[in-house]
């Protein structure tokens, strides 16, 4: 959260951000109204370019005067909110977890009555808050509930941090990001693995698309040795 809170700090300075605190939408928002002021691409996220301008001190003499501030993090900024969640675990018995019910209040229309308690297979539901919030323009599944519709979704691409996986399983499917791998599995962060959001090995043989948002921007490194604690994920529902 720190690379965040200089944003906000410097989108405060030039008057593109309103809030009192790092609120995704509201960045998103200030992010865009920043980059049309300074004549750059909107994305809304806080690509080289954009940090580059914001790096620029207000009111400094010429473009040489810069506030460096924390470096960019190597996670994309989908895999943050995702990080950002872990440890969110459902409710045992009649009462939910109003975080899980949150986001399907959040992504509106069906998804948001379909969500009557925490009983509900949700990884797909996860996988689409943590997109949908922080990529806005991203066209998410028409059905991004099914995890199975996550497999041709965005484009095709090679394993990195933050690379959304879809993986069979018996009677469906599971979607999560890619966090590593080791030589049978993939670490994957993902919500509902163990009714909660956490990292688990689910085996390669299982995946069967690896995807990326088209608004996303180019993919940051490379494949990551990695291993999560505790052995192979047999069911996430």
């Amino acid at each position: 959260m720190e690379f965040e809170k200089w944003l906000v700090e410097r989108l405060k300075a030039r008057g593109f951000y309103k809030l009192n605190d790092v609120n995704p939408r509201g960045l998103i928002d200030a992010l865009k109204a920043f980059q049309k002021a300074n004549d750059l691409t909107q994305t809304g996220t806080a690509d080289d370019v954009t940090v580059h301008e914001l790096r620029k001190d207000v009111g400094g003499a010429g473009s040489s005067q810069f506030q460096l501030g924390p470096a960019k993090p190597a996670d994309p900024i989908w895999m943050r909110e995702a990080r950002r969640q872990m440890g969110i675990l459902e409710v045992p018995g009649p009462k939910s977890n109003p975080m899980i019910l949150g986001w399907a209040k959040a992504l509106g229309g069906w998804v948001a009555s379909f969500y009557k308690d925490d009983d509900t297979p949700w990884c797909g539901l996860f996988a689409a808050h943590c997109i949908g919030l922080t990529l806005p323009a991203e066209k998410l599944p028409t059905n991004y509930l099914s995890a199975l519709a996550w497999a041709d979704f965005g484009i095709e691409c090679e394993p990195a941090i933050g690379a959304i996986l879809a993986f069979r399983r018996d009677g469906g499917g599971h979607v999560g990001f890619y966090a590593g791998e080791n030589a049978d599995s993939y670490v994957v962060l993902g919500g509902n693995q163990g009714n909660s959001v956490k990292l688990s090995n689910v085996e390669k043989r299982r995946c069967v698309g690896i995807r990326w948002p088209k608004t996303g921007g180019a993919q940051i490194g490379g494949r990551v040795n990695a291993i999560a604690s505790g052995g192979l994920s047999r069911n996430e529902a």
